[in-house]
């Protein structure tokens, strides 16, 4: 992918239109200071910010790079800067907005780990060096500038916010497949949050629709410019493969889907392979394929600024594990699930069903808001997507399971005491705008994948007027309900008002939905067969913003499950 605003050098990478800085620790790492003022890298970084917009100072937008790393090393020396013009205030201030201009990149270092076994053992070490080289560089300029030293000191990340180790790892590679071969897989990953990143894209637009051919054949893509995350998505193998240029979508991955192993990749074909961000597709729109040969589903998401908005990468690892549960016959679910333990003794499951912005997420964080003294511990098991599962070994049970180990919820739906709280582990993503999201872990893998039992499924009903929660009497209307997937759109995609989705699922279960209707019956007839309690709940938020109105009817979902 070519760019006139991708500028690199053979150890650093920037995309100036998406402020990603990648340093390159296989081809350069910097041992000091003046290591740095005098690389290659440092110029290009300078000439950068001088032909930026946050270079605001006139004598210093006269300068090229070298004349300005000179005066910096003449500063450090103690030597006097030759410049008549720019005094020691006004170069000072010329720092600061170098400083700033930098960290406002996502600023990430790599490391392979056949690379330099050595510097791969102490992987959080090596990027923990640079950021104290940094800090001490800007520290050491500022300090001599203004004539004393500091009185307060800020451990910002100066030098990076995130630093992946990456590792090729063979795994069992379809023929027409050997095009992916190449691209080094995530190994290890580290982030220091709270991450707060920016993309050009907020909000996800459309559907993901099947198309007869692979999208492998597509893929023509330079292997250097391409990184692999694979992930277990529920118990599926994922290998998301994203363009470089995607990097603030495949470091927020690390929040929300398990990072696989070596030895679950090593000779092992993947259920599922994304292509997220591909310069070649048919249109400028998603697709997905399920390749029948290798039985592997394969998506596709073009290279544009509309699809940097995270929601494509985790909506296609969601489609394409729906699609493998359908084929599988198991139930996608649109959903979240809570276990919950009482002070009378009793621990009950519930699963809250809808689709986005129905008042899922919502719910739960309502339910920890007013628990009060009927709740001892409550656990969320999945936040967004979940299966149902019928035992083929006991006929006489169903299991709910998770697919993520994190969550994507916006901030607007959270409390001040949720979003503060989780504010050392998130991921934020455009948190001044319009649908701002940040991304929290939530749960182990383990637990998420585990078999759970179901006490309460209810439909997150945003849009009528009633208070509390409704019980269907007959399989049959709450089957209407919950295929219809009623709900008013708040703004998390393009939609507008009232609309209704299939099943409240367009990640799977719309693409597919004569295969994933005889799974429905099969659900609800087992559901309603062992009288489990099917019903909605009235969440209020296509009406009610101040939340009251969902407090009472998460509080009358309580007194129901307490003397269940």
């Amino acid at each position: 992918m070519t760019n006139s605003q991708n500028i690199s050098t053979t150890s650093i990478y920037l995309n100036l239109a998406r402020k990603i800085a990648i340093l390159d620790n296989n081809q350069k790492y910097f041992n000091n200071g003046f290591d740095l003022l005098n690389s290659q890298e440092m110029e290009l970084v300078v000439t950068q910010f001088l032909n930026s917009e946050e270079n605001q100072i006139s004598s210093i937008q006269q300068l090229d790079a070298q004349t300005y790393i000179t005066m910096i090393k003449q500063v450090l020396t103690d030597q006097s800067v030759n410049a008549t013009s720019i005094t020691s205030t006004t170069l000072l201030a010329s720092i600061e907005q170098f400083y700033s201009f930098y960290r406002s990149f996502l600023r990430v270092s790599v490391i392979n780990a056949a690379s330099n076994q050595v510097v791969a053992s102490e992987f959080l070490t090596v990027d923990d060096r640079f950021n104290d080289l940094v800090r001490t560089l800007y520290r050491n300029v500022e300090e001599k500038l203004q004539n004393s030293s500091n009185h307060i000191y800020r451990q910002v990340n100066a030098g990076t916010n995130a630093s992946i180790m990456t590792r090729t790892v063979q795994w069992d590679t379809p023929k027409a497949y050997s095009s992916l071969i190449s691209i080094p897989f995530l190994d290890k990953i580290m982030l220091c949050p709270p991450l707060m990143m920016h993309t050009q894209s907020n909000k996800r637009k459309g559907l993901f629709t099947a198309v007869d051919y692979n999208p492998i054949t597509h893929f023509s893509e330079a292997s250097e410019d391409w990184y692999c995350y694979p992930a277990k998505v529920g118990e599926s193998l994922a290998f998301i493969y994203f363009h470089k240029d995607y990097l603030v979508n495949g470091l927020s991955l690390a929040n929300l889907f398990e990072l696989a192993q070596p030895q679950d990749i090593q000779d092992h074909k993947p259920d599922l392979i994304l292509l997220f961000g591909l310069s070649k597709t048919e249109g400028q729109v998603s697709h997905y394929h399920h390749d029948l040969q290798n039985d592997i589903w394969v998506g596709e998401v073009p290279y544009n600024d509309q699809t940097t908005y995270f929601g494509y990468m985790k909506k296609m690892c969601l489609t394409l594990h729906n699609l493998h549960m359908i084929d599988q016959h198991r139930l996608p679910i649109h959903g979240s699930m809570v276990q919950i333990q009482f002070t009378n003794g009793k621990t009950k499951t519930v699963v809250f069903f809808g689709d986005s912005g129905a008042g899922k997420s919502e719910s739960i964080e309502a339910l920890q808001e007013i628990a009060g003294n009927q709740i001892i511990h409550m656990e969320t098991i999945f936040d967004d997507m979940g299966s149902f599962t019928l035992d083929s070994v006991n006929p006489h049970e169903l299991y709910a399971q998770g697919t993520e180990i994190g969550a994507f919820v916006r901030l607007d739906d959270l409390s001040s005491a949720v979003a503060f709280n989780n504010m050392d582990r998130g991921v934020y993503l455009n948190p001044e705008q319009k649908n701002a999201r940040v991304i929290i872990p939530s749960n182990t893998y383990d637990r998420v994948i585990a078999h759970h039992h179901i006490d309460m499924w209810v439909y997150a009903n945003n849009y009528d007027q009633a208070v509390g929660i409704h019980r269907f009497e007959t399989k049959n209307a709450a089957k209407q309900t919950f295929i219809a997937g009623k709900r008013f759109a708040l703004g998390t995609t393009d939609e507008v008002g009232m609309s209704t989705t299939f099943f409240a699922n367009p990640f799977g279960p719309v693409q597919e939905p004569e295969q994933t209707r005889p799974i429905i019956d099969q659900v609800f007839n087992f559901l309603f067969d062992q009288n489990i309690y099917v019903g909605e709940l009235y969440t209020h938020l296509g009406n009610d913003k101040s939340k009251e109105s969902l407090h009472q009817s998460v509080q009358e979902l309580l007194n129901v499950l307490m003397t269940m």
